[in-house]
Order: C-alpha cells, then structure tokens, then sequence
C-alpha cells in the first residue's frame, strides 16, 4: 500500500509508561512488545517526511470527582495521572521536535482535543494508527477517526493488548466497521 507522506500521518496510541512499563500500574506485556516494530515504523514516516503524532492519556486526579456515569478510575484504578512518570512515553519512542502530542482525556484521541482541526489544517487523510490498547483507545481513535472521513489503517502487528482475543476482535470490527487492517511490512512511503 503507497502512502502519499504529505497527506499521512502516524498516530501512536498510548505508548506510555503507565501502559508499557513492567513498573506501570495497567502494565500490559503485549503493549511493551509492540514498542520496537512501532520505533521502526515512526522512522520511516519520519524519513519520508509524513507526520508523526502521539497521544498521552493523561488523567487530572480530579477528574472523575462530580462524574455521573464515565468514570475511567471506577473501571481501571488511577493510572497516567497529569505530570506523573506513568503518564510519560517510553524512552524507546522519543518524539521528534516536528511530532505533534495530543493529550487526551479519555479512550478516543478526537475528543475535546485538537487533533481534527490539526490534521485538516494539513491536508491529511490517510491515518496509520498503533499503540495501545486495542480494543480501548486504539479503537475508539480509529472509530473516531473514520466517521470524521480519515482513512484508519490500523496496523496489527503494532498495536498492543492485554489478550490475544482482544487484539483479534477490536482488529476485526475495526476492518468490518469503519477502517483497514495492514501490516507495517505493508506500508510504502511514496518517496523513501
């Protein structure tokens, strides 16, 4: 699959110190595994010169207080809390200057941030989606993504879960609902 870089971006889901770290509170290993193939593939789209963004679930200890229903601390524990080392990237996924952070609030990277208008200010269509979860806030990002008209590629060998089932069903509804499922070996940057 050609990828135009100008219109490109790699979205990376999540890949934080709280979710990836042996040391995280929601430690997942199937997260931290998926660390290298996603360091390759931000290199290539760096090299080709397509976008690279990353998002940082990032929780005020507030935020839940006066909640009537969405309450991610009830279901997960406090985890990635505002200014703490869980809610950090890895290392291993250093951002480049040009690498837009979107921090977000909940599951799905559009909501209430700036990515939407971020993204149409550039002319991209095309989003090559990893990270973590798969079924958590690489789902709902990649949903999110194509019923705003952006091409979701989620890429199954970069994208990180708990479980094997989780991988393979938030895979499966995502290629029969809203997007494409690649590989990294897949994707062409035209131009590099």
């Amino acid at each position: 699959m050609h990828l135009e870089p100008a219109r490109t971006a790699v979205v990376v889901v999540d890949m934080q110190n709280g979710f990836c770290h042996p040391d995280g509170s929601l430690y997942a290993p199937g997260s931290e595994a998926v660390i290298e193939p996603i360091a390759a593939l931000v290199s290539r789209a760096h090299e080709a010169g397509a976008k690279v963004i990353y998002t940082r679930d990032v929780h005020p200890p507030e935020q839940f207080d006066d909640a009537h229903y969405y309450d991610e601390f009830e279901q997960w524990g406090e985890h990635v809390l505002e200014g703490s080392w869980e809610a950090e990237i890895v290392d291993e996924l250093p951002a480049d200057e040009a690498d837009l952070i979107v921090e977000k609030h909940t599951y799905d990277a559009f909501y209430n941030t700036e990515l939407e208008g971020w993204l149409n200010a550039r002319g991209i269509d095309d989003l090559v989606i990893c990270g973590t979860l798969a079924n958590v806030c690489v789902l709902h990002t990649g949903g999110s993504a194509g019923i705003r008209d952006f091409r979701p590629l989620m890429v199954e060998d970069c994208i990180g879960a708990i479980e094997d089932d989780h991988h393979e069903y938030a895979l499966d509804h995502a290629e029969w609902l809203f997007g494409e499922v690649v590989t990294s070996d897949d994707l062409e940057f035209d131009g590099a």
